[in-house]
């Protein structure tokens, strides 16, 4: 259980200098891996000097800071910079950590300066640690926020390092990409690149809920350890909760209503938990700590990356690169969206997930044949990168696409309807009466979102054959006659269900399934029969009080015919000739997504055991309530380019 607890805040944690080894696909590196990792440290030990400081603020608060600058630089160097609540660990002019320095091995073999910090009131850091700290508009003299704290550690740097070339870059994953997307705000003005990685744009969307649905693992396993607070400076992780089981679904279907966690488990020691406890709903806490209405008058070109797997942060890499695009005309903002979970693109080799395999180490190509120069040419004047506007992975056809926007302008919209039998079709439904499919949705046996068992979250499960799930009685089936020919889908992906409830709350999830024929003559992903196989292509949760507003909560009238409509966010794949489109529809998800109670409580953070109820839930699908769902899908023919990889 420790061991899957570290795995969750080592994902969560920028990459520049963490151990990740056992978190991934393989559980330990190979003998040549783990040589490679040898090799990297004894360079680093060779060629680079270690220094820590504590860089004082503008209001007196000073940050700690490892600063590795080369021993023998081939000229002035950047400075490249991450910022974290993750610990800069090893602490200790002698240590260095073990991965090596830096993004990847070019940076270093550059000779690049290397700097890593503790935020504010995290591990070594003096001050406050608040989560994801608002940005402050028109600060007063004095006032702080991220923006403020990297302007004033950059503007040290550059008076205190000998060396550098008066160019700062930064970059980070996941919380690291929030405080390297509050760099671009305000942003001082030796900072000429930043790529924020899986970033954080705002926390109620982000890791914490979908479409106001909780992520019940994330949080729990997330705040259990990293919201325990700290006694004064610490050097080392407080001890991990302990789950007692490797069988998630049932630890929190045994645990029973939220209301139970804090005076059974928390006891007032995690306070943001009582925060998400107090803030069901979008309100002025969530909103505040959204990043997004700051980005403008963005100065470093931009790289944000993100994952076409990651189960915590998408949202996050879709929104800040859409709205700097939109708020900064003219700035160099690029997208690389991979095949990826949380960070997958900082594994040595990321060529499978799952049962699927991509047919190339995506991880390395990007680290190579993009991060590297772009953070190359901005901040050492190196040949420009041949970098697309936006660089996806196509998953089905296992290539990377180039293209001048993101979502592609050549996406046209098809509606995908459904229909009497289980049937999913292109054509609308035409009946005048009352047609429905319905299902009894039972809180006490919720659907499970994976067949892995695991007390975290599954990081598979987003690929996961959905055959499990397709034969529950309480999840709805539709899908296509077999293709004739391929079809490529470029972009969100939207639902729009008529549903009716005998209860007066309801979640609604909707998936979106690769349907591979019953026989294969080949074996094309990896080597394993793909035969019959209900690959996971997009799906999401949407909680039904929310169908009006976010901020505002409303019950459903039982029995009343609604309209649900949410997104499934955007997704890039190929459906093969002769495959078939599936959507599921089901009320459950769980542990992935809290239980909804199905009656309608102000707030189900408190929800009573007996609020928890049975209910029976329709889907309509006639003339007057056409349910379905809407693709963007690219015409024959090739749109964009195809981005050769480099063998």
């Amino acid at each position: 259980m420790r061991t899957a607890l570290r795995c969750v805040l080592l994902a969560l944690s920028a990459l520049l200098a963490a151990d990740v080894s056992g978190c991934g696909r393989d559980a330990a590196p190979s003998d040549p891996e783990a040589e490679a990792q040898r090799e990297r440290l004894r360079y680093v030990e060779e060629h680079y000097r270690k220094r820590e400081v504590r860089i004082p603020m503008r209001d007196g608060v000073t940050l700690f800071t490892a600063i590795y600058t080369p021993r023998d630089p081939k000229g002035p160097s950047p400075i490249l910079m991450q910022r974290t609540p993750y610990s800069v660990k090893p602490y200790g002019e002698d240590k260095f950590p073990e991965r090596g320095l830096g993004p990847s091995e070019a940076f270093v073999r550059e000779g690049f300066i290397f700097v890593a910090q503790d935020v504010r009131g995290r591990f070594m850091s003096e001050g406050e640690f608040v989560n994801v700290r608002p940005h402050r508009a028109g600060k007063a003299a004095g006032e702080v926020d991220e923006s403020t704290d990297t302007w004033d550690t950059i503007a040290w740097l550059l008076a205190n390092v000998e060396g550098h070339n008066g160019r700062v870059g930064q970059l980070g994953v996941s919380y690291p990409g929030f405080y390297t997307s509050m760099a671009m705000i305000d942003a001082h003005p030796a900072l000429k690149a930043v790529s924020p990685q899986a970033p954080i744009a705002d926390w109620f969307w982000d890791d914490m809920h979908r479409h106001g649905a909780f992520v019940l693992p994330l949080a729990f396993n997330f705040f259990a350890t990293f919201g325990q607070a700290r006694e004064g400076l610490v050097k080392e992780w407080p001890e991990p909760f302990e789950h007692g089981t490797p069988d998630g679904y049932q630890f929190f279907l045994d645990l029973g209503s939220l209301r139970n966690v804090n005076d059974l488990l928390f006891q007032d020691r995690i306070a943001f938990w009582n925060e998400i406890v107090a803030h069901p709903n979008y309100d002025a806490f969530w909103q505040e700590r959204s990043i997004l209405p700051h980005l403008h008058d963005v100065r470093p070109a931009v790289l944000t990356v993100g994952g076409w797997y990651d189960t915590e942060d998408l949202y996050g890499p879709l929104k800040t690169y859409a709205t700097t695009e939109r708020e900064n005309p003219g700035l160099q903002n690029s997208v690389v969206l991979g095949p990826w979970s949380h960070g997958g693109w900082r594994s040595p080799s990321f060529q499978s997930m799952g049962d699927i395999d991509f047919g190339q180490n995506t991880s390395e190509y990007f680290r190579e044949h993009v991060e590297w120069p772009f953070f190359r040419h901005h901040l050492q004047g190196g040949p420009p990168p041949n970098l697309p506007e936006a660089l996806v992975f196509e998953t089905g056809s296992n290539r990377w696409r180039g293209f001048n926007a993101w979502p592609p302008v050549e996406a046209k919209e098809l509606t995908l309807y459904m229909q009497e039998g289980g049937r999913l079709a292109f054509t609308a439904p035409t009946g005048k009466g009352d047609a429905f499919d319905s299902y009894v949705s039972d809180p006490a046996k919720p659907v499970p979102y994976t067949e892995e068992v695991t007390a975290g979250w599954a990081k598979k499960y987003m690929v996961e054959d959905q055959r499990f799930a397709s034969r529950r009685p309480d999840v709805l089936v539709y899908q296509t006659e077999p293709l004739e020919e391929d079809l490529t889908l470029a972009g969100p992906v939207e639902a729009e269900l008529w549903v009716s409830t005998t209860g007066t709350d309801a979640d609604w999830v909707v998936k979106v399934i690769d349907v591979h024929p019953g026989k294969v003559g080949e074996t094309p992903d990896g080597g394993k029969d793909l035969g019959g196989y209900h690959r996971l292509v997009r799906a999401e949760a949407f909680r039904g009080r929310f169908r009006e507003s976010y901020a505002q909560p409303a019950p459903f009238e039982p029995d009343t015919v609604t309209r649900v409509r949410f997104t499934l966010w955007d997704q890039m794949h190929t459906f093969k000739k002769g495959h078939r489109i599936m959507v599921h529809v089901q009320s459950t998800w769980f542990p992935f997504i809290d239980r909804n109670p199905q009656s309608f409580v102000p707030n189900i953070f408190e929800a009573d055991e007996l609020d928890f109820v049975q209910a029976t839930h329709r889907v309509h699908r006639d003339g007057a309530h056409p349910s379905h769902v809407t693709i963007r899908v690219l015409p024959a023919g090739e749109i964009g380019s195809e981005v050769p990889v480099p063998k």
